[in-house]
């Protein structure tokens, strides 16, 4: 899509990462966030009831085959809500790492013409998913409230823990940006490691199962900073007898942390780097 130039403000001094004005560098991401958002939609009868269909029949589907089938979940207070909970936080994970995996390729006219923060183009996937995801969320809330549950002061850990996630999407999204630019295997093996860490966090099955069987292999789950974050949106936003991260992790959180701190750190550094080159190797 095109972005009109005037937003891009006056040339800055080599196409770097942030620029000299963090305020522009977020006024042009949030331009082309709201515009790719509305350009999703647009055209639709439906509208922002499409954003809804896909995490709801991929719902659909598991929930049949893990209640039904299997019989998983049946002693998991609030079970359906816990899953599609899940599925929305992995659909916008997705979303997101994907987006920003190949938006420096998708503005290639963009970028070769114009000389502006680079940075803005994957932080604008990322916050066009996090409209999405916001969205979402609301329809879980809703489902949660028929459902049964009830307004607790815990919910105001939900919008840290979406910031958290955000923020290390964002780290992998830099990272794998800059690198798509040059290598462009970055995108089958990310699909392939999605598939992994949707079988590998408890989206569809609860962390006790894990947990009765292997103390290790759980704590193991909990290292990752996605499944972190399911655990405790779980634990915060649905029912208390889901057992928070901390819990389930104890000490290992300490390792959660500092990977969340070095997916972004990593991120950072290399798409600042590599972020002169940009416009040469698209």
């Amino acid at each position: 899509m095109s972005v009109d130039a005037s937003l891009l403000g006056p040339p800055i001094k080599g196409p770097s990462a942030l620029g000299t004005d963090p305020r522009r560098l977020w006024h042009l991401a949030r331009t082309m966030a709201v515009s790719d958002f509305k350009l999703r939609f647009f055209g639709s009868a439906l509208g922002y009831l499409w954003q809804l269909v896909r995490p709801l029949m991929l719902f659909g589907v598991l929930y049949v085959v893990f209640t039904e089938v299997v019989r998983l979940g049946g002693d998991v207070e609030f079970y359906p809500v816990a899953l599609l909970m899940g599925v929305v936080l992995f659909t916008f994970f997705g979303e997101a790492t994907g987006g920003s995996l190949s938006s420096l390729v998708d503005r290639e006219a963009l970028i070769r013409k114009v000389d502006f923060p680079r940075l803005a183009v994957p932080l604008s996937a990322i916050l066009t998913a996090l409209m999405n995801v916001a969205l979402n969320l609301v329809a879980v809330i809703v489902f949660l409230l028929a459902s049964g549950g009830r307004v607790r002061l815990s919910w105001l850990e939900v919008p840290f823990l979406i910031v958290a996630l955000a923020a290390f999407t964002f780290g992998l999204g830099m990272l794998f940006s800059a690198l798509f630019v040059r290598y462009r295997d970055i995108r089958p093996i990310w699909e392939v490691c999605l598939q992994i860490l949707f079988y590998a966090s408890p989206i569809f099955y609860p962390i006790d199962v894990v947990a009765d069987r292997s103390e290790l292999a759980a704590k193991l789950m909990m290292l990752n900073p996605f499944a972190a974050v399911v655990q405790q949106m779980r634990h915060a936003l649905i029912a208390p007898s889901h057992p928070s991260a901390v819990a389930v992790a104890g000490v290992w959180i300490i390792g959660t942390i500092a990977i969340w701190v070095g997916a972004i750190a990593l991120g950072y550094r290399v798409f600042s780097k590599r972020a002169p080159l940009i416009a040469e190797q698209l």
